[in-house]
């Protein structure tokens, strides 16, 4: 069967028939190294796309949803309340919109210090008595301009997060440098891996994310052990 290479969006195919190829790029990639599909998510990353485009992948079963911009988001969560979808934000975590994550967004994948992690959990316990999801972003490559803690200080992080009852710290999130080599990129989702799997014993039943890997390399990272992989033009087409 006829399946893409990592970070095609097929521009000639319908958004239905570039949702196919990509759930059957992962699961034949997951078969190929013995991983059964089922433990690996495709988070649709939704930014600068319309609420019609999450509907149809809704209409296709999808449920998470990845938004990076918090105005722009609010609105489509109003707008698709009632489809019972998930959302994480993968953005960059402002201290000021701290509250608006907390009370609308059931996951955020990119807490890098422990001011927002504090900032998060006041915020839920006033909203809501669910745990809201975590994941603390590494930034793996230790890339100057990029968010994320260096990979000796995620430890300590993981543990001052698991102090707060109104976070559930499921894992790790990381975004290597897009311009590295494949074999480059390859090390750091090894990385990684190493690092998630060393915290395991350190953690609770609630450390089952890896998260990373996105169009271009999400093959890849699911080789090299991801649980979840954020998939956005390979999806819904270049954004404009």
């Amino acid at each position: 069967m006829l399946v893409s290479s990592p970070g095609v969006a097929f521009p000639k195919l319908s958004l239905e028939q570039r949702t196919q190829r990509i759930i059957e790029e992962v699961r034949t990639t997951a078969i190929r190294i013995r991983r059964d599909p089922a433990q690996i998510k495709i988070l649709a990353v939704s930014k600068q796309k319309s609420v019609a485009d999450i509907h149809t992948l809704v209409a296709q079963n999808f449920r998470d949803f990845g938004e990076s911009y918090v105005a722009e988001a609010l609105p489509k969560l109003n707008s698709l309340a009632s489809a019972g979808c998930t959302w994480h934000y993968i953005g960059v975590v402002q201290s000021n919109k701290t509250k608006l994550l907390a009370q609308h967004f059931d996951w955020v994948q990119s807490i890098d210090r422990i001011r927002i992690g504090k900032r998060l959990a006041a915020a839920r316990e006033e909203r809501s008595t669910k745990p809201l999801n975590v994941c603390v972003q590494v930034n793996i490559d230790e890339e100057p301009t990029k968010a994320g803690v260096s990979a000796d200080q995620v430890p300590e992080l993981v543990d001052q997060l698991h102090q707060f009852p109104q976070l559930r710290v499921r894992g790790l999130m990381a975004i290597p440098n897009p311009q590295a080599h494949q074999d480059a990129t390859r090390n750091s989702f090894r990385q990684m891996r190493e690092l998630f799997e060393s915290l395991r014993t350190q953690t609770s039943a609630n450390w089952d994310t890896l998260s990373m890997g996105m169009s271009g390399d999400f093959v890849v990272a699911i080789e090299e052990g991801a649980t979840m992989i954020r998939i956005g033009t390979a999806l819904f087409g270049p954004r404009n």
